[in-house]
């Protein structure tokens, strides 16, 4: 695990030579990553914090810290990153952090991976909730995830040729297409002796995120067992809870151009009827 530390030390140049050598760098250039208790920015905090600033002349400066969310880490988090309750016991809060991390992300522009989706939005919530901010209308963003998106192929030809070493002349045939799907599948199943053998186990994997969302318009997710929103200004709340604190709020979702299947959850919401988790009654 990564200690609480704060240093300045010359830049490590890499073995092919000189890092970022192409690159013209007109400001501090920070790298960062965060730990959180969970995925959602409303509900969820940091539990650890790591940045490397780049400066201009190529010398950076790390820091690191765990921080004392205020509420327990959930045990899935804590498979995920390791830390524990115990671990942030004794460290200060975010309120702590705050004014530090504006300070030293002041002036710089901001990289890292994913970081557009989740790092940087969360970051932003917290300092909110401490009353600081950020100037992001000066702030660049640098995803390394976007960039590897783009430059390497993630298809279905990529996959072929990867697990089966087979290029993929089909393409876009449907035929074709399911055909070499089978043939990823089973080289995967061959590759990874840790994938589930079920395929109510592998839905539970290989669903990801869509695995949790009520709806086909991924307006409702579910989070310990209830039906909450996933974006908007009461994201992270209960249908439950925005009813009884701005039912309005549901009367005006419910005349948007929404799909036949959410527009019914919301308005049974809005009538006092909230859908119930299926998670129990999930075959192993």
């Amino acid at each position: 695990m990564i200690k609480d530390f704060q240093q300045t030390l010359p830049f490590d140049e890499p073995k092919s030579g000189r890092l970022f050598a192409a690159l013209t760098l007109e400001r501090p250039l920070v790298f960062f990553d965060l730990e959180t208790t969970g995925l959602n920015f409303q509900q969820d905090r940091i539990v650890q914090f790591a940045f490397i600033k780049v400066n201009p002349q190529r010398t950076q400066e790390k820091w690191t810290a765990l921080v004392n969310p205020g509420m327990p880490i959930p045990p899935e988090a804590t498979r995920i990153h390791g830390i524990t309750d115990a671990d942030v016991a004794a460290q200060p809060n975010m309120t702590h952090f705050a004014p530090q991390i504006t300070a030293f992300l002041g002036g710089c522009d901001l990289a890292g991976f994913n970081i557009a989706r989740f790092d940087v939005p969360f970051l932003l919530a917290e300092l909110r909730r401490c009353a600081c901010s950020l100037d992001m209308e000066k702030t660049r963003l640098v995803d390394v995830q976007v960039i590897f998106h783009k430059k390497e192929p993630r298809d279905l030809a990529a996959a072929l040729r990867f697990y089966c070493q087979k290029e993929h002349h089909d393409a876009h045939d449907a035929l074709g297409d399911v055909q070499a799907t089978l043939q990823v599948f089973d080289a995967q199943l061959d590759r990874y002796s840790d994938l589930p053998r079920s395929i109510a186990a592998l839905h539970r994997y290989a669903s990801g995120e869509f695995s949790d969302y009520l709806d086909p318009d991924r307006k409702l997710i579910w989070k310990n067992s209830l039906a909450v929103l996933s974006f908007g200004k009461y994201r992270g709340r209960s249908l439950q809870w925005v009813r009884e604190n701005d039912i309005g709020y549901l009367q005006w979702l419910a005349d948007k151009d929404l799909s036949p299947e959410t527009r019914a959850i919301l308005v049974g919401a809005i009538d006092g009827e909230f859908p119930v988790s299926k998670e129990n009654d999930r075959p192993e």
